[in-house]
């Protein structure tokens, strides 16, 4: 049952998360305090979203055994908010052409030749891949024997929901895919722009020519570049922006040397210390478990050195990962890389205790040892179901991948023995099949202590922010900053969900209070962002949808302030072709070379010393031989183009046709469940309300 829980979980997260679906905001203010947001006019309640959110969380610590950090948090936040966006948009597209799955499909994704992948890897032979048809008929007759109510049934419910969705998402897509084609003038153009070169020459008027100051920018300069590129500015979320000023509480030279004074102390105690163990569980910040390791499983520091070291040799102290460390040489030997094993388990609660448990295995090793057979046994008494099937298998594995004591057992013995292993899963009673290979392996001991600031810094720094918050009032964030000389850094463009931002790692109850704060307002309390104390000041609000002028002039003055030097530059090169017949006689009168390029393919626009330059290579490929270009606006400057011949490389005929389709139409359904996705969003009208919750 473990595995299936595990598929729920998964198909949970990952079923319906086809191509990218980008993100909508909202005002944070409006609609039920309930939903998190809205597809279609569908609402998404939140105790659903926050209940799919720590299925998926929980699906990540079974997965990673890790807990999860701030940027984890986000992106499963994300995916989960992505999932419910893509069902419901799908399940309207699929309601519409009455896409359906039947009950032979259903059953044939289950038990039949097309199996579902989660239904393999759940019940299927790894080596193989082919499911064990006995385990999954066992497990359907249990599950369908079992009451409604079962939680084994109700998640086994779930997952065939969950599987006949995404196949119905398979279907609309096929279809969507089916009725793409390359046509074979899409063909010869894509394949003329990759094998048809040009020779041409060119002069150019560079912009960073012209000086700034020269340039003189007009409210019809911005407001001409603003409408022809105004589908640019289109906001899909509200962003805002802040700037911040931060009050380092990060470790003192005082801290660092008491905490090296702390280290050197217990290095000296290390030495002369009889019982390891107890000393790292005294003394360690991180309890780690003293197991052998192989070479290279160690940080480099202490690779490099224990290898070769005596027993007893103590190392450090020295600093790794925030942390000054010191380590102990334990124990060193030569033994197996890796062991074949069986086990039979015992579970103590139902044993009546670990007493009876071990008095139990002690039976069963009696029975070993008179001749019975281990894998009857291990099918007549072993709790581990898994492997109990197979007799008791374990397969084989490396140092590491068991609990310290099994692993221990395992390794430490020798082929054939029989041992009884009590662990925090039962009591095992472990047959070593077989060892192989032989690597040295050391025992190493660590006491860690974190480098941290004390009380006193922390207290200092806090000191610091709650008097240059205290000086603070609506207009003066700035001249204080600069009397106190603190940096002000900047958060641009922030979304409502973001929970890293650069310089701040957990960064999430600022962005918080930055989408309920107004323009111009600055906290009203210290923010504590790892060892930063942080003060912010919102300084814009984009809204959704399509930013004014003004939310944009900043960010366009740099390309409105260069077509206006194009154009500058522009009627100085139409003095010089007036008159001029050759691009070397308006080179000359401009001032500027003339520069020969060769073999410059229209797909691949980049003149050779430069970039890309799409308008300039576009406008030699359509002139006419030797004719002269009027002046092109490029991405460095302006441009006069003459060109002085083709040459096409290849010929295109039946075969390259083919070919070109066949790749063309790769490229096409590579990007088809992106762009569906993308379209089918847009129309969705969604409404994000989630950054009133995280």
């Amino acid at each position: 049952m473990g595995k299936i829980l595990a598929i729920v979980i998964g198909v949970a997260l990952t079923a319906f998360i086809i191509g990218e679906v980008a993100r909508s905001g909202s005002s944070f203010m409006r609609d039920s305090r309930n939903e998190i947001g809205e597809v279609s006019g569908e609402k998404v309640p939140y105790d659903q979203f926050s209940k799919k959110v720590d299925q998926n969380t929980k699906n990540f610590l079974s997965q990673s055994g890790q807990s999860p950090t701030p940027q984890i948090t986000g992106y499963i936040q994300e995916t989960t908010w992505n999932q419910f966006i893509s069902e419901i948009i799908l399940k309207k597209e699929i309601e519409k052409l009455g896409l359906v799955v039947s009950t032979d499909e259903t059953r044939s994704m289950i038990s039949g030749n097309n199996p579902n992948q989660q239904i393999i890897q759940a019940f299927g032979d790894p080596k193989t891949g082919q499911i064990d048809k006995q385990r999954l008929n066992m497990f359907l007759t249990n599950v369908g024997a079992a009451k409604e109510d079962d939680p084994m049934k109700v998640q086994w419910k779930e997952f065939v929901s969950q599987m006949i969705e995404s196949k119905k998402a398979e279907k609309y897509l096929a279809l969507v895919r089916t009725g793409l084609y390359i046509n074979s003038l899409d063909a010869k153009d894509d394949y003329e722009a990759k094998n048809k070169l040009v020779n041409f020459k060119y002069a150019q008027l560079d912009y960073a020519s012209l000086p700034d100051a020269k340039v003189t920018l007009t409210d019809d300069d911005y407001s001409s570049y603003y409408n022809e590129h105004k589908a640019q500015f289109k906001n899909t979320q509200e962003l805002r922006s802040f700037e911040y000023v931060a009050f380092n509480a990060a470790p003192s030279k005082e801290d660092t040397a008491a905490v090296k004074t702390e280290i050197d102390k217990l290095a000296a105690d290390f030495k002369t210390a009889t019982n390891d163990s107890l000393f790292v569980q005294l003394n360690a910040d991180t309890k780690a478990p003293i197991v052998f390791q192989h070479k290279g499983q160690l940080e480099p520091k202490l690779d490099s050195v224990m290898f070769s070291a005596a027993k007893g040799t103590v190392y450090g102290p020295y600093f790794s990962n925030g942390s000054y460390k010191v380590a102990k040489l334990i124990d060193s030997r030569v033994g197996p890389d890796s062991v074949k094993a069986s086990h039979i388990l015992l579970n103590p609660a139902t044993e009546g205790g670990v007493d009876k448990a071990k008095a139990k295995a002690d039976s069963i090793k009696k029975l070993l040892a008179g001749g019975k057979s281990f894998a009857d046994l291990a099918k007549q008494f072993s709790t581990d179901k898994g492997s109990a099937d197979k007799g008791g298998d374990l397969g084989t594995f490396g140092r590491g991948a068991m609990v310290k004591e099994f692993d221990d057992a395992a390794f430490e013995g020798k082929k054939g023995d029989i041992k009884i292993v009590t662990t925090q899963f039962g009591v095992h009673i472990l047959r070593i099949e077989d060892q192989k290979g032989s690597s040295k392996v050391v025992k190493v001991a660590i006491v860690d202590k974190p480098l941290e600031a004390s009380n006193k810094t922390q207290s200092a720094a806090y000191a610091k922010a709650q008097a240059f918050l205290a000086s603070l009032n609506k207009d003066n964030f700035t001249i204080e900053s600069q009397k106190q000389g603190l940096a002000i850094k900047k958060a641009d463009d922030v979304n409502g969900i973001a929970s890293a931002l650069p310089g701040l790692d957990n960064a999430r109850e600022i962005v918080r209070w930055a989408f309920k704060a107004d323009k111009g307002d600055f906290t009203d309390q210290v923010f504590t962002v790892g060892n930063q104390y942080v003060i912010p000041r919102l300084t814009e609000i984009k809204p959704e949808g399509t930013l004014s002028l003004d939310a944009v002039k900043k960010q366009i003055e740099p390309e409105v302030r260069q077509i206006a030097k194009g154009k500058q530059l522009a009627a100085k090169f139409e003095a010089a072709m007036s008159g001029a017949s050759s691009i070397d006689a308006v080179a000359q009168k401009a001032g500027t070379p003339v520069v020969p390029v060769q073999n410059i393919v229209f797909a691949n626009p980049v003149i050779p010393g430069l970039a890309a330059e799409y308008k300039v290579v576009g406008t030699v490929f359509g002139l006419p031989l030797h004719k002269l270009s009027k002046p092109v606006q490029g991405s460095h400057g302006v441009y006069v183009v003459q060109s002085d011949n083709f040459v096409t490389s290849g010929t295109f005929d039946k075969a390259a046709q083919q070919k070109q389709q066949m790749q063309l139409s790769q490229m096409m359904l590579q990007r088809t469940d992106g762009q569906v996705f993308d379209a089918l969003k847009d129309k969705a009208n969604v409404k994000d309300y989630r950054a009133k919750f995280l």
